[in-house]
């Protein structure tokens, strides 16, 4: 019996993937992104064990709703990839009952993924930065994790959203933008792009748990203009593809 760490379970997601989904988010996280609004996920020691078969059970009582929409279940954090030996096997289980599997991730864990990704319909990608500098600035690690699952990625071919965050006066320049289209543009099997407005509704937990928050002084991203920025992405990336 596989055991993992989980930190809660979400019934009706409508922003993780295609449908109503399901979403479990994992328990730990070796990134320690400056916007991240799960702060209570990042340690591994806390949460809840539990093991794949109980784990299955408790997906299994939503499927009937998310059936009905052509949705599943998304397996989120945290970061999924830390425990890819309890992943593999929950998303196997999944499969064996017909349900349409996805992970969202920062591609940063421990190596194993052809195992997890061939029980995986659709990865959420979430690109953190474009360049070493931003990225260990934002996460306080380097682009190497990322790098290393992007090769795996590319090799199973695994269908791909896009994912990136946008915060005013770091990720917010057309120059930046520009970078993750380079970034991102050969990238084969990419289903979808989405640029994600910077918030502020996590800044509570910090408080709570006295966590220095790094973004105190930024506000909120501006919806039109991150839209704006998606739309000139995917025109840049027509010009250079």
């Amino acid at each position: 019996m596989i055991k993992g760490k989980i930190h809660s379970i979400e019934s009706m997601g409508l922003v993780d993937g295609p449908g109503i989904r399901t979403v479990v988010f994992f328990q730990g996280c070796k990134l320690r992104c400056a916007y991240c609004h799960n702060p209570d996920t990042w340690e591994m020691n806390g949460g809840i064990e539990i093991t794949t078969e109980d784990l299955l059970k408790k997906i299994l009582k939503f499927k009937p709703y998310f059936d009905r929409s052509g949705g599943g279940v998304t397996f989120s954090g945290g970061e999924v990839l830390l425990q890819c030996e309890f992943l593999a096997e929950i998303l196997r289980l999944c499969k064996e009952n017909h349900i349409h599997t996805t992970i969202d991730t920062s591609g940063y864990g421990n190596g194993n993924y052809e195992q997890v990704l061939k029980y995986t319909d659709l990865v959420l990608l979430d690109i953190k930065h474009v360049d070493e500098i931003g990225y260990k600035n934002l996460t306080g690690k380097g682009k190497n994790g990322l790098n290393e699952f992007l090769k795996v990625l590319e090799k199973v071919g695994t269908k791909i959203w896009i994912r990136h965050v946008i915060v005013p006066n770091i990720t917010d320049s057309k120059e930046h933008i520009k970078k993750l289209g380079d970034l991102i543009k050969d990238i084969k099997n990419i289903e979808k792009i989405e640029l994600l407005p910077y918030h502020t509704l996590g800044v509570n937990k910090y408080e709570k748990m006295k966590i220095n928050y790094k973004l105190k002084n930024t506000e909120s991203m501006d919806r039109e203009k991150c839209k704006e920025l998606e739309n000139y992405l995917k025109a840049y990336l027509k010009c250079i593809t």
